[in-house]
């Protein structure tokens, strides 16, 4: 599954699991302010029927008091009769004034159908037998006019009834009625507020089961999912670390250690060996022929070998030893308790013997052959970074006795490599005072003698050592990553010297510089050689750039086949350089890409007494007429050589039969006596016709 459907699933997922997360804290919380509301309401309802019971409680003793009051009243002497009298007024008002907030708060309605159900409040006000509405106002009305009968009597203020106390209903029987309606009055209000408590509260217990259902279904449905999610994110994440922190120092391709973990661990291991006093050997492993099983097998080939090579080491040493991935096709074994040098030596040819082994992929046998440096601690150095060093010169010694075996590190090798830290050094100086010299070699038509081209060649005049050899010193300075550097400096001194001589009028054909890949790598190399150029002032198609076939095969990732396709439409001529010796594909040998093929001095020296050199170069050289690329052959040395060229075909040449590699002075001197002369205007004296 792609990535994207997978994020989508993922965002789907936690969408889901949120929506659901939510809804479910909102029906939570609906229920409980739901719970909260009906608890607030039973306790209203509480209150409320409390006070209407305290009405109907009162109203009961008032109904006695105004009875007992009357009769009092009228049985008393007059002069306590007005005491009386306004007790009895008091009493009446405080009856009339609760029985009406009774009614306002039952909100009884006489014309209600409520008042046919014997459990209703309605049934005891205004129906048989209790009538407590009439007998409530009755008992108000009679109260008060047997106290307007008194006040007048007494001569109270009154409001002028004039009729005897005897005329009014107010005994002992209607008090009795009164307050028998009453008491059914308030068991109807206590038996009203039981069933509707009952009631909220049958409701409120349903919406606490009904909660408790709501948390189990979002535990099983929501947060358990959600917490299973989060589990497998977090065992995932812990998975994830798990491997970056294996990643961090384990190499992806063969899962031996990786450089930064030899970094770091190196020194503690050589610690061991101190404490121990024992030796530890250091063996730098390099395949010989890893690039030709890149170039001519692909790159899962090469990545087989490594596979199969890493393996091969892990299986030929003991747990406590280190195997480790420098990178590409170098790597170390670190071994403890190392022994004597005879238990070194033999256990490296053991190893190398099991890695030379040959290797079978889909079919093909490779032999990816092996060399090997070895180090020893603390015989060769005391610390990790000079045991790698010492290792990796004695490895390099290794791969120049032919490759396949190994070989200790040296008081040679020491002084070797003493001499070459002094050679990094000096070349670091050089580059500061942009120190190095270039020198031109000519090519040249072997029919007309025209001048086709000019090579610029780097060269080094030491101020103590004299010149030094660019085979000397270049592989020094492609290790150290000097040659972007020194490149930059042939260049810009060939593009400034030529541009000299195509203002000054002088043929050179066109300068050829040679480029490397790590050159062509850099983000700004098209940028650069533009700039050069422009400030020089010589045309692109002035100059030509010599790259080597490694450098066209070189994955379209790295960029270098865009910038040479750019380089080229501007105007800049390519050219293959040694050509036949790589291992090319044919498919980039054509026009669209190369403007010239450069045969290599191994197949142009004694090529007139070598036929298997002559049936190479006439091959190259018609398999370039075909396709329309110019061709030169470098190396050319004698007469006969000359002649075996020319006689196969290839008209263009370059080699000590045609010049030296010359400083700049010479070159110009020899360019300048070889341009073609202009013919001068001669102005003859004499009368015009």
């Amino acid at each position: 599954m792609s990535q994207q459907p997978v994020q989508s699933v993922s965002r789907k997922l936690i969408l889901l699991i949120k929506t659901g997360y939510w809804l479910a804290l909102t029906i939570i919380a609906a229920m409980v302010i739901a719970s909260f509301v009906l608890l607030q309401q039973l306790m209203a309802q509480q209150q409320h029927n409390h006070a209407l019971l305290d009405i109907v409680s009162t109203q009961k003793a008032l109904s006695q008091r105004i009875v007992f009051l009357a009769s009092a009243t009228g049985a008393a002497s007059r002069d306590k009769q007005p005491a009386l009298v306004t007790a009895l007024k008091q009493a009446t008002g405080e009856f009339e004034t609760n029985y009406d907030r009774l009614l306002k708060e039952t909100g009884a309605d006489p014309l209600s159908l409520a008042r046919n159900d014997p459990k209703s409040i309605e049934y005891v006000l205004f129906s048989k037998p209790f009538h407590l509405d009439y007998f409530s106002v009755g008992l108000v009305a009679n109260g008060d006019r047997l106290v307007s009968s008194f006040a007048s009597q007494l001569g109270m203020q009154s409001d002028g009834y004039k009729g005897g106390g005897d005329r009014v209903g107010l005994d002992a029987s209607v008090a009795n009625a009164t307050m028998s309606g009453y008491a059914a009055l308030g068991q109807r209000i206590s038996a009203f507020a039981d069933e509707k408590s009952s009631n909220i509260l049958d409701l409120h217990r349903t919406l606490f089961f009904a909660t408790l259902g709501v948390i189990v279904l979002v535990a099983l449905f929501i947060f358990r999912p959600m917490s299973n999610a989060i589990l497998r994110k977090t065992r995932e994440l812990v998975d994830a670390r798990n491997s970056m922190a294996f990643i961090a120092v384990h190499d992806g391709l063969t899962g031996l250690h990786n450089r930064t973990f030899l970094t770091d661990h190196f020194d503690t291991l050589i610690k061991g060996a101190h404490r121990r006093r024992e030796r530890l050997a250091v063996i730098q492993l390099d395949l010989d022929r890893f690039k030709q099983i890149n170039d001519t097998l692909g790159h899962a080939a090469g990545d087989y070998v490594l596979v199969v090579t890493a393996q091969r080491m892990r299986d030929s040493c003991r747990a406590s030893d280190l195997c480790a991935r420098l990178g590409g096709d170098e790597f170390v074994m670190i071994l403890n308790g190392a022994g004597t040098t005879e238990d070194i030596h033999a256990l490296a040819k053991r190893i190398l013997g099991e890695i030379n082994e040959p290797i079978i992929f889909q079919g093909t046998t490779i032999m990816p052959g092996a060399s090997a440096g070895i180090a020893v601690y603390p015989v060769d150095a005391d610390n990790a970074q000079d045991l790698l060093v010492h290792a990796d010169l004695a490895l390099y010694s290794a791969k120049k006795l032919g490759g396949g075996n190994f070989s200790f590190f040296s008081e040679e090798l020491r002084r070797e490599l003493d001499y070459r830290k002094q050679l990094e050094q000096d070349i670091r100086t050089a580059i500061a005072d942009r120190s190095f010299e270039v020198y031109f070699q000519p090519q040249v038509s072997l029919t007309s003698g025209k001048i086709s081209g000019i090579e610029a060649l780097v060269r080094w005049k030491h101020e103590t050592r004299g010149m030094i050899s660019p085979g000397e010193f270049i592989p020094v300075a492609e290790k150290c990553g000097f040659m972007p550097d020194i490149g930059r400096i042939v260049i810009s001194k060939a593009i400034n010297e030529a541009a000299e001589w195509d203002r000054a009028g002088i043929d050179f054909g066109r300068i050829a510089v040679n480029v490397s890949g790590t050159e062509l790598r850099e983000p700004d190399f098209d940028a650069f050689l533009f700039g050069t150029l422009e400030r020089a002032g010589l045309p692109p198609q002035k100059l030509a750039l010599e790259i080597v076939e490694s450098v066209i095969l070189d994955d379209e990732k790295t960029g270098i086949a865009a910038k040479l396709r750019h380089i080229r439409a501007a105007g800049v001529h390519l050219e293959l350089d040694d050509f036949g010796t790589g291992y090319a594909s044919l498919s980039h040998v054509n026009p669209n890409e190369i403007d010239r093929l450069k045969i290599d001095r191994r197949f142009v020296q004694n090529i007139n007494e070598n036929g298997d050199n002559t049936k190479i170069v006439r091959a190259i050289t018609e398999l370039a007429r075909g396709l329309g690329i110019s061709i030169v052959a470098e190396g050319a040395e004698t007469e006969a050589e000359l002649d075996s060229l020319m006689a196969i075909g290839c008209d263009q040449v370059q080699g000590y039969s045609i010049a030296f590699p010359m400083p700049q002075d010479k070159a110009r001197e020899w360019l300048t006596a070889r341009s073609p002369k202009k013919a001068k205007l001669k102005v003859l004296q004499g009368s015009l016709a």
